[in-house]
């Protein structure tokens, strides 16, 4: 008999913290995936699908940009630099058919950019993978989905995407104190880590965001922007004596007089002994090299 109770003691203690334990993993908030190095530049936008209004929530952009930073596999998109961003994200949230639609769009056009890029044979089997999870979420009850879609502006093609689902009753409120970069609840990222419909939305685009950056030789083989080269500044030239501004690489008809000393700038034609150059008033003609310095 003592046996038997000590049995079942032991199986009840076992059972509660087997329960416990699958407690604490369900209630668990995701962590963000974390990079060495950025791919690139990223600029956030929303898409037509934004679950987010009838959850009481506003933008997932600012939340976007706290994981970006989190993360370090982006840097923000400063539009002070005038220069474009590397890439385009953009995020959509609602039903799990409308967030997979926007999806498998993604999906098909990052695999024929990838197959064209070559980055497909480097990613092998991974690259399939990592893009066919995008599918088959489940349909359970009170559930949100959310998906990001990243398009390169360099090449007009999508290059990696996302998509996951988050259960509602899998958080408690206030469960958003595991993030630790969510701390300040200032703003819009406020909303996705004060409130149930927050947080629910916000597990799911950064399950989805880290199953974006999984895709890291689809992100690294895009084109970057480069910086067109500043040309250089035209060299200048100086009237060395009084002379003429002719209309033809002939001393015939004039334009104007040059006085000695007048600084003009060649316009990068030469014939013979002449240059074309421009006077600082726009006049353009030509001046024997001769008369210049």
């Amino acid at each position: 008999m003592r046996g038997s109770l000590s049995f079942g003691l032991i199986l009840a203690v076992s059972l509660g913290t087997t329960a416990q334990a699958a407690e604490k993993e369900k209630d668990q908030l995701p962590a963000v995936t974390k990079c060495e190095t950025s791919f690139g530049s990223v600029a956030l936008t929303d898409g037509d699908t934004q679950a987010w209004n009838e959850m009481g929530l506003g933008s997932p952009r600012e939340l976007l940009a706290a994981v970006v930073a989190e993360s370090g596999c982006f840097t923000m998109h400063s539009v002070a630099s005038g220069q474009p961003a590397n890439f385009l994200m953009t995020a959509v949230a609602g039903s799990k058919e409308e967030v997979d639609k926007t999806v498998e769009q993604a999906k098909g056009a990052a695999i024929q950019g990838l197959a064209r890029s070559g980055a497909l044979s480097r990613m092998g089997g991974g690259a399939f993978g990592a893009l066919g999870a995008l599918g088959g979420l489940g349909g359970k009850k009170k559930t949100v989905n959310a998906g990001l879609r990243v398009l390169s502006p360099a090449t007009g093609m999508s290059v990696a995407s996302g998509s996951a689902e988050s259960v509602k009753t899998n958080f408690t409120f206030g469960g958003a104190g595991g993030w630790g970069w969510a701390s300040s609840a200032a703003g819009g990222l406020g909303q996705y880590t004060g409130s149930k419909n927050g947080i629910q939305l916000a597990t799911a685009f950064i399950k989805a965001y880290n199953m974006v950056v999984s895709q890291g030789a689809a992100l690294s083989a895009v084109p970057k922007y480069a910086a067109p080269t500043a040309p250089a500044a035209p060299s200048l030239v100086t009237a060395a004596i009084d002379t003429q501004l002719y209309a033809g690489p002939t001393k015939g008809a004039t334009v104007r007089a040059l006085r000695a000393g007048t600084t003009l700038t060649p316009t990068g034609k030469r014939e013979g002994l002449f240059v074309e150059v421009k006077d600082n008033f726009g006049t353009t003609g030509w001046a024997s090299v001769e008369d210049m310095k």
